[in-house]
């Protein structure tokens, strides 16, 4: 592989991340130029959101090719486009050949939710004293267990009661549904949108040895003791009746997903159907429950 290097200015990032794209770039990323010195940016966006901007004032834009002969027409052809004036070609350049699976692998380790209960990557043994295990590796899963949201609704199964039945309604990955299984849930509905989320959620529960009925979101029917909502504060706002309908009298409702500044939000969207209350909050992001 190769490896074409560019100083961009923050208007024209995108334009060459796009351009960079369609001249068959296996990769395209961007870095601050001014990082480590006096004139460095920091951007960043809310938890979960996307930065404000594309790129920093002075951008490095570093794409990789398949091989050399890309990456020297990538370069001939992007120098005669008008819109690269104001970029300059940094060099040109091999990458080493490494291991990238392994490499990948060696950045994810097993996530801890209590001391006894980890999501682990297939590739890790379970660590000491790990009672319960989802194993899930990291990547086009939908929720692996490293977001904070997903965090703490499964610190929240792991410390309640979940022998009744449970509603995962945006299931994702089902990793909520695999916790709530693992926890002694005897019957497990998981629903999402999302075709290729509910292929995901069929095969990680076969993988984790588990139970679960999975589909679209018209297989949620009936009343469930437990119904979870990992989902983000909009659309939990907008499901509020439908979600509180399916749970029963005495069963409660766990939503996550939502910043800390839209708790008042959603506990006035659901102030109607039942009383939410902040159960448990983690790096700007607040799990909210009742019971109905």
């Amino acid at each position: 592989m190769f490896e074409l290097r560019f100083m961009c200015p923050e208007a024209l990032v995108e334009t060459l991340s796009e351009a960079l794209d369609a001249l068959d770039a296996l990769s395209v990323s961007i870095e601050d130029a001014d990082a480590q010195t006096d004139a460095e940016q920091a951007l960043f966006g809310e938890p979960g959101l996307p930065a404000p901007k594309e790129g920093w004032q002075r951008s490095r834009v570093i794409a990789l090719f398949a091989d050399e002969a890309l990456a020297i027409e990538a370069k001939r052809l992007l120098k005669a486009q008008d819109f690269f004036d104001g970029c300059d070609v940094l060099g040109l350049a091999p990458v080493a050949e490494q291991d990238w699976v392994r490499l990948t692998q060696s950045q994810f380790a097993p996530v801890d939710i209590t001391p006894d209960f980890w999501i682990v990557p297939t590739w890790h043994e379970p660590p000491v004293g790990a009672r319960y295990i989802i194993r899930l590796d990291p990547g086009l899963a939908f929720g692996t267990g490293t977001h904070p949201t997903t965090r703490m609704c499964l610190r929240w199964i792991a410390h309640h009661p979940v022998n009744c039945r449970v509603l995962d309604y945006g299931c994702g990955s089902g990793i909520l549904a695999i916790g709530a299984a693992k926890f002694g849930s005897p019957a497990v509905v998981a629903v999402d949108i999302d075709l290729a989320a509910v292929q995901s959620a069929q095969l990680n529960a076969q993988a984790n040895a588990v139970t679960l009925d999975v589909g679209l979101p018209e297989r949620a029917k009936g009343l469930f003791g437990v119904v979870l909502a990992n989902i983000l504060a909009t659309p939990l706002k907008v499901l509020a009746p439908l979600l509180c309908s399916h749970v029963e009298p005495g069963g409660q409702l766990i939503l996550a997903g939502i910043l800390e500044r839209q708790t008042q939000e959603l506990i006035e969207a659901y102030a109607p159907y039942c009383t939410l209350q902040v159960a448990d909050t983690q790096e700007g992001w607040v799990l909210m429950t009742a019971r109905i």
